[in-house]
């Protein structure tokens, strides 16, 4: 078919796509035109999107347990000392068996409510008079985690690896805490007045998690089991991404064959699950028109139709932007609606531009659903441990 257009910090992850069982069926070529109307779509918003090259953390496993008193890696977003404390968060966590989905959840916030410092209080004087990194004024908040007095004495809130123990014995009390999005469980934990601003963090907060120990933002927790790159099937790795369904690329990104190619092809079969990649808004949900300007996505496509058929284009944290072409039916979810990692957002189809069933799947940065935002998804979804398995 040619289609044209919580687990103990030391133990070593288990490489599950690098031990992944053969792909079953054949893998078909695949192809297609990546929604060429979709591309003229505007509104997005979002933060400005990292490029894929800057991720740190390459290596997965085995975690190796964070030296806080030894050479720390450098970031240009921040100082050495706040760093420091995002090593003591991420060692206070391991110390204390809390899988490494908390330790991103906790960098974010920290980076949320404090920068990553150490903050004293101006309206409490006893906090001005203990060591501290810089002077806030919200309420009587304190510490890496703006803490109020129910957290602790003013001494105990100023101190980085009290506040970090506190905040993780209330995060693993969140139910589901692995599997919700960021925002929803740093809210349970802080109840704070603006929650929706954690998840702005979370990439970044990754890559700290990665740099500091050896890659554990790729880890996925499963039946007590620590596992690099092996996100899929709804299971979400710690740095919240998951691969939208299981299977193996048969047509990649800008081949010397077909350089306009703006993402990958993933054999499946018609009806499969297709779930989001991460945390995010839905921008688009809708049926691409071909070039007649019809709208019959409701059927199988052809070769040379064009467009997208069903599809879903989905705004993440970080102003990465992902999506999902060629649905058998219309998508699950709406614009404007805001969806999990691993949630079913439709099923894999032969809509437009396509000659079988497969998932034509993109990922932009810097918010720019255009061709000049594409970037190849394998390396990108591998170095957050949601492998696409491609061959190399």
């Amino acid at each position: 078919m040619r289609d044209t257009g919580s687990a103990a910090p030391r133990r070593r992850p288990v490489r599950r796509g690098v031990i992944a069982a053969a792909l079953t069926g054949i893998l078909l070529l695949l192809c297609c035109t990546g929604g060429t109307a979709a591309f003229f779509l505007s509104g997005l918003g979002g933060d400005d999107g990292e490029t894929p090259n800057t991720l740190a953390g390459m290596e997965c496993g085995p975690v190796r347990p964070v030296d806080v008193a030894g050479d720390l890696p450098r970031f240009s977003e921040y100082g050495d000392a706040q760093i420091r404390n995002a090593a003591i968060i991420v060692k206070v966590g391991q110390d204390m068996g809390v899988p490494s989905r908390g330790w991103v959840i906790a960098v974010s916030t920290a980076m949320q409510e404090s920068a990553l410092r150490n903050l004293a209080n101006r309206r409490v004087p006893e906090s001005l008079r203990l060591p501290h990194e810089g002077v806030g004024a919200d309420h009587d908040s304190l510490g890496l985690f703006q803490q109020r007095p129910g957290w602790g004495t003013v001494a105990q809130r100023l101190t980085p690896a009290y506040t970090a123990r506190k905040f993780y014995e209330k995060l693993v009390q969140v139910g589901n805490w692995q599997r919700r999005p960021l925002t929803a469980v740093a809210q349970r934990v802080q109840i704070s007045a603006y929650p929706d601003a954690y998840a702005k963090h979370e990439e970044l907060a990754s890559r700290i998690v990665n740099a500091l120990s050896g890659g554990a933002a790729r880890i996925v927790e499963i039946d007590g089991d620590a596992l690099c790159d092996a996100a899929e099937g709804g299971e979400i790795a710690a740095s919240g991404w998951t691969a939208p369904i299981p299977g193996g690329v048969g047509s990649g990104f800008r081949t010397a064959s077909r350089p306009g190619h703006n993402g990958v092809d993933i054999a499946a079969a018609k009806g499969t699950e297709i779930r989001a990649a991460a945390a995010g808004r839905v921008l688009v949900s809708t049926c691409d028109e071909d070039y007649r300007g019809r709208q019959d996505c409701n059927v199988d496509g052809f070769p040379g139709k064009k467009g997208c058929g069903w599809f879903v284009d989905m705004l993440h944290a970080g102003g990465y932007i992902t999506r999902y072409c060629h649905m058998v039916v219309q998508p699950f979810v709406k614009r404007n609606q805001m969806v999990a990692a691993g949630e079913v957002i439709g099923k894999v189809g032969s809509s437009g531009n396509s000659s079988g069933p497969h998932l034509h799947f993109e990922v932009h940065i810097r918010n720019d659903r255009n061709a000049s935002g594409a970037v190849n998804p394998v390396p990108f979804m591998r170095q957050r441990g949601a492998p696409l398995r491609a061959a190399e």
